[in-house]
């Protein structure tokens, strides 16, 4: 019985991976942390006032990833200058994978060669690189050759460590003498594959943790208490949600929706279009994954 239901979550996959968050409707302004302004998802210096336990030096952060890091892109950004007073560059693109950002894929590629992880961590100097994909496992980019995770799981996890451990291998290499931290954003729960999700963050903390780099487990704020691996379209609203109603959109329930309804991917809560973007609504998932980036890179620039 349940067969329908899984082809049919399956092709929405697809054509959401494909969309890849990027949500049209509304205002073009980032969905920000109430009394923020909106953001422009390009390079800025700007900084906004400096939380008390903000660093003494502002640290230079680049994020990079797929749909998930489009459609969050200026909310973090907020989120980082606004606690850090952090400088802030964003290059993601929707439907991409890791082998994306590697340098030498030439034309078989989603990422433009001037926008490669490497080539901007020399045009930028970040001191971390945030790193998030939930893992192109339905084969939308040339880069993967082909490989899936429904076709085959052996060969799609050789392939995702091997691009791992070279883009590591070439973020190092960028920084030279002064080598980014990659952080490494682990992921949500994934309703039709949960072991995949499972499998890739793990090997999040496997690459972290041979080179020396750091983990975010973005996706445990947008899990269950107690259930990391378990799919909800509603969580219990946060205290912060409480204090900031437009967060927590269901009060009279206690809960708030991280997914709309045709949408167990992203976070954005409005729809997603063919043109890719930062969401244009405020979305409690999107903010509570870049709170726990933005809380992960705070502590350890604290230590430096």
């Amino acid at each position: 019985m349940r067969k329908p239901w899984i082809v049919g979550m399956l092709l929405t996959g697809v054509l959401l991976l494909g969309a890849c968050g990027d949500p049209s409707s509304g205002p073009q302004e980032a969905p920000p942390s109430p009394a923020v302004p909106g953001a422009s998802a390009s390079t800025t210096h700007q900084q906004a006032p400096a939380s008390p336990g903000a660093p003494a030096v502002a640290p230079r952060v680049l994020y990079l990833g797929d749909s998930l890091a489009m459609e969050a892109q200026n909310v973090l950004g907020q989120e980082l200058r606004r606690d850090l007073r952090a400088k802030y560059t964003s290059a993601p693109y929707s439907g991409t994978t890791l082998c994306d950002y590697l340098e030498g894929t030439g034309a078989r590629s989603l990422v433009p060669d001037a926008d490669k992880a490497a080539a901007l961590v020399r045009a930028q100097h970040p001191d971390y690189v945030v790193m998030q994909f939930w893992g192109n496992a339905w084969g939308y980019t040339w880069c993967m050759d082909g490989i899936t995770y429904n076709a085959s799981q052996q060969k799609y996890f050789t392939r995702y460590k091997a691009d791992l451990r070279r883009l590591t291998e070439q973020i190092a290499a960028a920084g030279g003498s002064r080598r980014p931290r990659i952080v490494w954003v682990l992921q949500g729960p994934d309703p039709i594959t949960p072991d995949r999700v499972r499998r890739v963050n793990r090997m999040y903390e496997q690459q972290a943790a041979a080179s020396g780099d750091l983990v975010a487990d973005a996706g445990a704020t947008v899990s269950p208490a107690g259930a990391r691996y378990t799919w909800s379209q509603y969580l219990p609203c946060t205290a912060y949600e409480h204090e900031h109603r437009d967060y927590c959109t269901q009060p009279g329930r206690d809960r708030t929706a991280l997914h709309l309804d045709k949408d167990y991917l992203h976070f954005c809560l409005a729809p997603t279009t063919s043109t890719p973007k930062p969401c244009p609504v405020r979305s409690p998932g999107i903010l509570r994954i870049t709170r726990e980036i933005t809380r992960v890179i705070g502590e350890q620039d604290r230590t430096r």
